[in-house]
């Protein structure tokens, strides 16, 4: 695969991404929530960018990530060209270029959201509102895909987790996070294949 498709691949899941990000922002409030099925729901939140929704202590917690992530993608861009260029199995490319599409999907959240939008709390964001909630590199990243396959209580004989409330899966995600998901899985499961 040429380096302009697997860039292709890249910009078509970001583009992806952002429609999805910015409907939610501009329909739904923080924390509203539409069911889809009884095992999928749409539902809006925000967080600052980390998985799990970890964040950095302190006042640079935020403004570090965003620039390491920054950093990553030069790295990620990097690596695509080099594989390419050592004609790397497709499998390979198309994994980067995932890997890519979703890191740079949530970078532009913490990048531009904080100056676009304005606060999502008990109202509708208004895109390039004159009141933006937030401040350049410290916009929130846009989540809404939540899977609850299963709530329920666990027996109490089960360690850690036993007599507790329990939901799978609890993770809300959006389209960034699914493309870094599959380009990683790809590579785990494809390793042999991908790293001769």
């Amino acid at each position: 695969m040429s380096f302009n498709k697997a860039l292709f691949l890249a910009i078509v899941v970001i583009i992806i991404d952002q429609i999805s990000k910015i409907y939610i922002k501009t329909n739904f409030f923080i924390g509203e929530e539409v069911q889809v099925f009884e095992w999928f729901k749409i539902h809006f939140i925000e967080n600052d960018g980390m998985a799990w929704g970890v964040e950095l202590p302190g006042n640079y917690g935020k403004l570090i990530l965003t620039l390491f992530r920054i950093i990553a993608v030069g790295g990620i861009l990097y690596w695509l060209n080099d594989s390419v260029k050592k004609r790397g199995s497709n499998i390979l490319i198309v994994a980067i270029a995932l890997i890519l599409a979703g890191a740079v999907g949530n970078i532009i959240d913490s990048v531009f959201y904080g100056v676009i939008f304005n606060d999502s709390h008990n109202q509708i964001a208004t895109l390039f509102s004159d009141q933006p909630y937030g401040t350049w590199f410290h916009g929130k990243v846009v989540d809404m895909f939540y899977f609850p396959i299963w709530k329920g209580y666990l027996p109490d004989w089960l360690p850690l987790w036993g007599g507790k409330h329990f939901t799978f899966f609890n993770a809300i995600f959006n389209v960034a996070d699914v493309a870094i998901s599959v380009g990683v899985g790809l590579l785990i499961v494809f390793n042999k294949k991908v790293f001769k």
